[in-house]
C-alpha cells in the first residue's frame, strides 16, 4: 500500500509539473494539491509539492491561496523550504508597479477562430506578378564624378613603411 502511495503521488506530482510547464495553471493546482494530500506535509518532499503549489497558485491568479500557503510554509521542518517560500512570497506580495498603457502591446486573442478561418496564405502560393518589379536605373554623368588621385594610397603606404621602419631600428 506505501509503494502504491508512493506511485500516486509522484504520478500526481509529476502531472502537476507538467500543467505548469505548459501554461495550464489550474490543472496544475488541481495535480499538485492530490499529491499534497499522498505524502507528509512536513517531508523535504512535502515541501517541495507544496513550494510547486505556491507557485501555480500565484500562476493561476489565486493570491490569497498563494499568501496563506506562503505564510504556512514559514515554520516548514527544512530550511531550504522555509527561504524559498519567504522568497517567494516577497515577491507575490511586492506591489504592482502602474505601467502606462504605450508601453503595453495589446495582443488579439485567437482562442476562439479555428484553422479553418485562417487567412493566412503561404508565400509560395502567391503569384509572380513580374511588372510589379521593375529596375530603376539610374544612368550617371561621368564628367561631373571626381576621378582625380587623393594621394590616399600613397600616404597611407608612407606611414605604413615609417612604423616598420621605426619597429625594425628598435630592435
Amino acid at each position: 500500500m506505501v509503494s502504491e502511495n508512493q506511485e500516486q503521488f509522484r504520478k500526481k506530482y509529476q502531472a502537476g509539473k507538467e500543467a505548469f510547464e505548459r501554461g495550464q495553471y489550474s490543472r496544475s493546482v488541481q495535480y499538485l494539491r492530490e499529491a499534497r494530500e499522498l505524502i507528509a506535509r512536513s517531508s523535504r518532499l512535502g515541501g517541495e509539492v507544496q513550494i510547486w503549489l505556491l507557485t501555480a497558485y500565484q500562476a493561476a491568479g489565486k493570491q490569497q491561496e498563494a499568501i496563506a500557503l506562503g505564510q504556512e510554509l514559514f515554520t516548514h521542518p527544512h530550511p531550504q523550504i522555509r527561504k524559498q517560500a519567504k522568497s517567494l512570497l516577497y515577491i507575490i506580495q511586492a506591489p504592482q508597479l502602474k505601467r502606462p498603457k504605450e508601453w503595453m502591446t495589446q495582443i488579439p486573442d485567437f482562442s476562439g477562430m479555428s484553422d479553418s478561418n485562417s487567412q493566412y496564405v503561404p508565400a509560395n502560393n502567391q503569384k509572380k506578378d513580374s511588372s510589379s518589379k521593375k529596375k530603376i536605373v539610374t544612368e550617371v554623368d561621368v564628367s561631373q564624378v571626381n576621378t582625380q588621385d587623393n594621394r590616399f594610397v600613397w600616404i597611407a603606404l608612407i606611414i605604413t613603411m615609417l612604423i616598420l621602419g621605426g619597429l625594425v631600428w628598435l630592435n
